[in-house]
């Protein structure tokens, strides 16, 4: 049996002030350190024996992946850094409140923006100091998708899987036990292609910040069972919901 665990990085000072992040790279709260400690123990008390992991070009996924990694006395496992994992680019969104959006542009268009699986928001100019081709990190990137103005789920989703069929599946079968800390939607579309979720219900799929996500697979890569660790049903569910209301008065 393969393990995979996802973990969304601890609370951002952005989902703190419920703005629409992407690739902006903001930190940490205090809360959302707190988070990944706690992430960290609750791995660190499980049967779990991780030796590989991934995350992001965001520092909000790399700190996160860090202090879950000191608390699991594991600073030493491997780590690779790539733009696949970053969360989906929200385009002239980014930077704005989420609440302000809705009144702005309406509620089922912003939740078409944020949830929908094909539609993305109005992309950066290439000139704006925001776009990614204007980044440092992205400069030596060949591939065109990393360096976008705009990004849907189905975007974010389509240079996802290339990491996954080449990538994470050879170190799976080579490890035993993966772990990948992320973000929303880039966690999203793994989840999505992985349990094969529709585009209708993958709007419904709320990923909260920083609790461990369990998926146990087969040979085949094929996910025989899935399940969050360390917290209750109760409070996962208000965690969602809380996830799932950031547009709502």
């Amino acid at each position: 049996m393969y393990k995979l665990i996802l973990i969304r990085h601890g609370q951002s000072e952005w989902n703190l002030s419920n703005q629409f992040t992407g690739w902006t790279d903001v930190d940490l709260t205090p809360q959302g350190v707190e988070e990944a400690k706690e992430a960290g123990r609750i791995l660190k008390n499980s049967d779990l024996d991780i030796r590989y992991t991934y995350t992001s070009y965001l520092k909000r996924a790399i700190k996160t992946l860090n202090y879950v990694l000191e608390e699991m006395d594991r600073l030493w496992l491997p780590v690779e850094k790539t733009w696949r994992l970053n969360e989906k680019h929200y385009g002239m969104l980014q930077g704005q409140n989420k609440k302000e959006a809705v009144s702005v542009y309406g509620a089922e268009q912003v939740a078409l923006w944020r949830r929908s699986y094909d539609v993305a928001p109005e992309p950066l100019p290439e000139d704006d100091p925001r776009h990614p081709r204007n980044d440092i990190r992205y400069k030596s990137i060949k591939y065109k998708e990393a360096r976008p103005g705009t990004e849907s789920l189905s975007d974010a989703t389509r240079r996802i899987i290339p990491l996954w069929n080449v990538d994470i599946v050879q170190k799976l079968r080579q490890y035993k036990q993966v772990m990948v800390v992320a973000h929303g939607n880039s966690l999203r579309g793994i989840i999505k292609f992985m349990k094969n979720i529709s585009n209708e219900e993958i709007v419904t799929l709320n990923i909260p910040t920083g609790i461990p996500y369990l998926m146990e697979l087969d040979e085949d890569m094929q996910v025989v069972s899935d399940r969050y660790l360390g917290v209750t049903e109760e409070e996962l569910k208000a965690r969602q919901e809380g996830v799932a209301n950031q547009t709502k008065a």
